[in-house]
């Protein structure tokens, strides 16, 4: 196996595996199944994506965002602040950047501190308050770039996430894609605790950009709750909500939150031994 060089990076909690791959240097075939195993954790590097930097015709660059399954998905927050600090670090890009994905072009900022801003795309799918058959508690669903599912619970705590959470994204109303799910609870100071059953890594993750976004979107509806929205994610990460609203109506939607080097490593053969 050629040398395979990474990053390991973290977005207030989400964990990725960030390959420049703008030489074409990873082999294309058997990709998914890399992915997969450089995703295990214990027995690999262990990450909840990988991210692919490739050129880009139009912007800075370009990225393929993989979750843990090994299969491709449109956006991801937290991968995106992280993919912008990685840029900015490698001289791939400046402080200001934009860079292509599945959901459109991202805009990021690097701001002090590891601090990393991303403009997101725009809000779509928005339906509030309905019910899907077998559940008798009230959802919201809309796409922040992947598609979401809103919740409010009385105790975040309380949560079955990973059985409710999974019940709800292979249910038939968000057939034939399924969605991500997020689990959300107001708190006294106004900010919203999320917890984010995420597709792709079939489980409950530490944090979710585009589920943050999404928890803030319903809470700003539901609550009144006013730009920027503050998010406690379940990694103890504030991230912040930013954006301007008419009725149901968002624009200017940006992510803010902390990004952050975990390691540079070399990957070695026994990290996909089976």
């Amino acid at each position: 196996m050629n040398p395979v060089f990474f990053y390991k990076m973290s977005g207030s909690g989400n964990d990725f595996i960030i390959i420049d791959n703008r030489e074409k240097s990873l082999p294309e075939e058997n990709l998914s199944k890399f992915i997969m195993a450089v995703c295990r954790r214990r027995i690999s590097v262990g990450a909840d994506g990988v991210i692919l930097i490739e050129k880009s015709d139009i912007v800075d660059f370009k990225w393929r965002f993989f979750n843990s399954d090994g299969k491709i998905a449109e956006m991801c927050g937290n991968g995106a602040r992280c993919t912008a600090l990685f840029a900015f670090l490698n001289g791939i890009a400046g402080s200001e950047m934009a860079f292509e994905t599945l959901a459109g072009i991202i805009h990021a900022s690097v701001l002090p501190n590891n601090l990393v801003k991303i403009k997101m795309t725009d809000i779509r799918d928005l339906k509030v308050d309905f019910q899907i058959e077998g559940e008798k508690s009230t959802l919201s669903s809309l796409n922040t770039g992947v598609p979401h599912a809103v919740m409010i619970v009385d105790n975040i705590e309380d949560v079955a996430v990973k059985e409710l959470g999974r019940e709800i994204r292979f249910h038939n109303a968000f057939a034939p894609s399924g969605t991500n799910v997020n689990f959300i609870s107001v708190l006294p100071d106004q900010t919203v605790a999320v917890r984010t059953y995420e597709r792709g890594v079939e489980d409950e993750t530490l944090a979710c950009g585009t589920g943050s976004v999404a928890s803030a979107m319903i809470t700003a509806i539901k609550f009144g709750l006013v730009s920027p929205v503050k998010i406690l994610a379940r990694s103890g990460e504030t991230l912040r909500i930013y954006f301007k609203q008419d009725n149901n109506t968002f624009s200017d939607v940006y992510l803010e939150g902390d990004a952050r080097l975990i390691y540079k490593a070399q990957l070695c053969e026994d990290a996909l031994k089976g």
